[in-house]
């Protein structure tokens, strides 16, 4: 990657994992924290530190053009919602809004990409950052789904792969051979809460990847919120895919599945 690199971050806890690996790694890192979504302990970490708002793209290339940096990565998460809000692009960006054949997050992520090439920015893929997160196949509790559960993430499975592909969301909620919730722009813990309210405890969720998962574009995650929610949801159990699924925060979220009796497992595609 070079002795600098950039660092766009949005919420969640990924940003500061991967910029305290740079830091070892001896990187220059420079953050441009989107604002109301990044950590403020990336400040502090930070050799250059900038705010920007979530369409702020020109200004995003130009925090990073100032410092030298031709290498960026993408990293967190940042609600898309927000760019339907009034006002919130900049120029540079209400252009690319415009000009996109849909609004699909991938969509929109992928036109940002291409903007920043033009402006003389390689977005690089953060997978380095997340072979220590990536499960490999097998339970993740010590105990597993029950037969019913079993029955309903079979049921599930297919369809979850296939909503993916279509660039609609990652996460299917599913309960009696039914599905009951699909994320959408909310995101998956609210998919799960949502699906926990319309068709009461015992759903099963399901979290997988795309087929061919560009991970600079979207990374498919869950973490200690999630298993939250699944608590919150009364949810009997969560499959992931394995070695495509990040799991961020795993023991601690483990401990909770397993004190609220959600089975955790991962599975191959």
């Amino acid at each position: 990657m070079g002795p600098r690199i950039g660092l766009i971050a949005g919420s969640g806890d990924f940003p500061l994992l991967v910029l305290d690996e740079a830091k070892k790694k001896g990187l220059f890192c420079a953050v441009l924290g989107v604002r109301d979504q990044a950590s403020a302990d990336l400040e502090r970490k930070a050799d250059a530190w900038g705010q920007i708002g979530p369409g702020q793209a020109m200004g995003a290339a130009a925090f990073f053009r100032d410092l030298d940096i031709q290498q960026v990565l993408l990293v967190g998460k940042i609600d898309p919602a927000l760019l339907f809000q009034p006002g919130i692009l900049d120029e540079a960006t209400r252009a690319l809004w415009l000009a996109l054949p849909d609004k699909r997050p991938s969509t929109v992520i992928r036109k940002v990409i291409d903007f920043f090439s033009a402006q003389g920015l390689q977005v690089l893929s953060p997978e380095p950052f997340l072979q220590p997160f990536f499960c490999d196949e097998g339970l993740l509790t010590a105990s597993g789904p029950s037969r019913r559960a079993l029955e309903d993430l079979e049921f599930g499975w297919s369809l979850a792969r296939t909503i993916a592909d279509l660039d609609i969301g990652q996460t299917i909620v599913v309960k009696d051979q039914a599905v009951v919730s699909v994320e959408g722009l909310e995101g998956t813990d609210e998919a799960i809460r949502r699906g926990g309210r319309l068709a009461g405890p015992g759903t099963v969720v399901l979290k997988v990847g795309r087929t061919l998962q560009d991970l600079r574009v979207d990374i498919p995650a869950i973490g200690l919120a999630t298993v939250r929610s699944l608590a919150e949801a009364g949810a009997a159990a969560l499959c992931l895919e394995a070695r495509k699924v990040a799991f961020f925060q795993r023991q601690e979220a483990v401990a909770l599945a397993e004190s609220s009796g959600v089975a955790l497992l991962a599975r191959k595609g």
